[in-house]
């Protein structure tokens, strides 16, 4: 096998976010999702150009052994987080001419999506932008914030990238309670807020996961007998489909995944394909 255009060695197991080498957006780019296993097999996906693939099972150098010198991300929404989130207000304006162009249902006010007129990018780009709360799965408890950088056309902002979480602040284990009611009946859950928006069409209440990690680990949660997962069409979505499916139908539950037809990344892709 030819060498990988980026290197295994320097990856821990799970979920890294590095520059992607088709794009050569820069060494502060964070397109590439790259799932790694114990074991050295890797999976792949560029969320800009779509690139993917996957490496032989084993035959690439281990994952390092010793954990990254980085500080812990904080298990709690910081100061900064909650003042956006109280700043931001019901989905209106360009937020909702976005999600409309996208093919999405709207979710209700009280759900965990809302927008801000005018957002600073790191960049120092300042614009429309969503905001979704992050959420821990069981506990409820807000961790962090999703941003996303929109154009009242249904494109995102011209800034890289266009979605950031809140630097300093945990994702894993959480969710973007879009319709925040779950208890006594189906949930939908997808990786991205559009598709899972675009799944509420067929069922909700309806989840977004943030990636492909946090889809795959997703906990058998309380008082759900069904779930609905929408697996992106590419390895590692199939992969995070495949793991949530298998963990919840062993205490058995119902469970369904739902895909894009070919020639389509995901549920929203569809969906606005059809809407055109």
């Amino acid at each position: 096998m030819s060498a990988l255009p980026f290197d295994l060695a320097s990856l821990r197991p799970g979920e890294n976010r590095i520059p992607c080498p088709h794009c050569e957006r820069g060494p502060r780019d964070t397109a590439l999702s790259v799932r790694l296993a114990p074991d050295g097999h890797a999976i792949w996906k560029c969320h800009r150009c779509g690139w993917t693939g996957s490496s032989g099972r084993g035959t690439q150098q281990p994952a390092p052994t010793l954990p990254r010198k980085t500080a812990r991300p904080m298990r709690a929404l910081s100061d900064h987080g909650r003042r956006l989130w109280a700043a931001a207000r019901p989905l209106a304006g360009p937020a909702l001419a976005y999600l409309e162009s996208r093919a999405c249902r709207i979710p209700p006010d009280h759900g965990h999506l809302r927008w801000l007129p005018d957002l600073r990018h790191p960049s120092g780009y300042a614009g429309p932008a969503l905001l979704g709360l992050i959420t821990d799965a069981i506990t409820g408890r807000a961790i962090s914030l999703h941003r996303t950088w929109i154009r009242a056309d249904g494109r995102k902002a011209a800034v890289e990238p266009p979605r950031l979480l809140l630097k300093g602040c945990a994702k894993a284990g959480g969710v973007i309670r879009l319709w925040p009611e779950c208890q006594g009946q189906p949930l939908a859950i997808a990786e991205g807020i559009e598709t899972a928006l675009s799944l509420a069409w067929a069922v909700v209440p309806a989840w977004a996961c943030i990636d492909a990690g946090n889809l795959g680990a997703l906990p058998v949660l309380r008082g759900v007998s069904e779930l609905v997962i929408a697996a992106d069409n590419d390895p590692i979505g199939e992969q995070a489909a495949s793991d949530c499916a298998t963990r919840w139908a062993q205490t058995g539950r119902t469970v369904r995944i739902v895909r894009a037809s070919d020639g389509h990344n995901d549920i929203n892709d569809e969906a606005r394909a059809w809407a055109e």
